[in-house]
């Protein structure tokens, strides 16, 4: 398994993470299969909000005894009163509901608390006004929330989550079909502001939990992904970890073949990942931009040129930090030799021995 650190706290969380959206799909058994198998393998990072509740008491057997090999993402907002998946920005329904998630895995604790799926202004104004917020912050202040994160699908209020200063996570879904297209209502925001948003959570040290990385499945099938041509899900995957702050990408899994699907991305080769191929088939809007793909490697001198291009997206923004660690790599843009060869390779039509002089400058190299 491969991991990656939670800016606040240093927790170590594994890049595949277990979305549970369609595991009411097993039966209690397979259920705790996955969860068994999942943690076996080296997950450690475990969203708890399904499409019904019947699975909850399976991830909570499974869970028994290895709560601490565990770290889970349960949701203030979630309401599962009658069995089945709701929302509700009632406070005394919501703090009920989430301390009946912890009852259920018989901890006194969540990794993660979440407030959950906030869409609309008027619902995160009621969720700051209405007691939620306040029962958040009190709930972490107990510690029965370790870290306080949200989920939203729309970036304008993934901003005002930012803002608030408090928060650790968020959950926001990352694919190619989202950031590139109007095909979902999932996918709010325009290209250019969906990454300036990925930025913004690196550059405030809030990290993301990736929702939704196959489009729902769309991506996966060639009928009915918008660009007409299948993605795998190693290219889906790593086409979210690319994206600035992201720490883990949660799959929901249906079962063991889901979940083994998933798990494959740790044994495909670099080129079982590329996905360059969205640069034959994504809108003229992806041209000229760096994604970070890296499909320009390898550098004949060593440039990582995918995390300078990163480094420095950041620190125009004003993250010091990302400055700070442009200048401790080891090959720095002003020792590009402008060969050309990533000009060659880039699918999206970056002219990066340009760019890596203009960095260069920017750095005061």
């Amino acid at each position: 398994m491969e991991y990656r650190i939670l800016p606040h706290g240093g927790d170590r969380i594994s890049v595949i993470g277990l979305g549970m959206g369609s595991i009411h799909e097993s039966d209690d058994a397979e259920v705790e299969r996955v969860v068994r198998t999942a943690l076996d393998e080296g997950v450690n990072f475990f969203e708890f909000v399904a499409s019904e509740s019947g699975p909850f008491e399976g991830y909570a057997r499974a869970l028994r005894g290895q709560r601490e090999r565990a770290m889970l993402q349960v949701h203030i907002g979630a309401d599962f009163s009658s069995g089945k998946y709701g929302w509700t920005t009632d406070a005394k329904v919501a703090r009920r509901e989430f301390e009946a998630r912890l009852a259920v895995l018989d901890t006194d604790y969540a990794d993660f608390g979440f407030i959950h799926c906030i869409d609309e202004d008027a619902d995160f104004d009621k969720i700051m006004n209405g007691g939620i917020w306040d029962y958040a912050l009190k709930m972490k202040q107990e510690g029965a929330i370790r870290h306080l994160g949200f989920s939203t699908h729309d970036v304008r209020i993934a901003r005002r989550f930012l803002e608030t200063g408090a928060m650790d996570l968020g959950m926001f879904s990352i694919n190619p079909m989202y950031d590139y297209t109007s095909e979902s209502d999932y996918g709010k925001g325009e290209a250019s502001e969906r990454m300036d948003l990925y930025r913004e959570f690196e550059r405030r040290g809030v990290a993301i939990s990736v929702m939704k990385a196959y489009a729902g499945g769309q991506l996966l099938e060639a009928r009915r992904s918008p660009f007409g041509r299948a993605l795998t899900i190693p290219q889906c995957i790593q086409y979210a970890l690319d994206k600035p702050g992201v720490v883990t990408v949660l799959p929901g899994v249906r079962g063991m073949d889901d979940l083994r699907s998933a798990l494959a991305y740790l044994d495909a080769s670099l080129e079982e990942r590329d996905y360059s191929v969205l640069s034959q088939v994504a809108p003229s809007s992806i041209e000229g931009s760096c994604v970070y793909c890296n499909h320009c490697q390898p550098c004949p001198e060593g440039l990582s040129i995918g995390l300078i291009n990163k480094y420095y997206d950041l620190a125009r923004l004003g993250d010091e930090l990302a400055a700070d660690h442009y200048r401790q790599l080891d090959v720095h843009a002003s020792d590009c030799i402008g060969c050309g060869h990533c000009d060659g390779r880039c699918p999206f039509g970056v002219e990066q021995s340009a760019r890596m002089r203009e960095i260069a400058h920017y750095f005061g190299e």
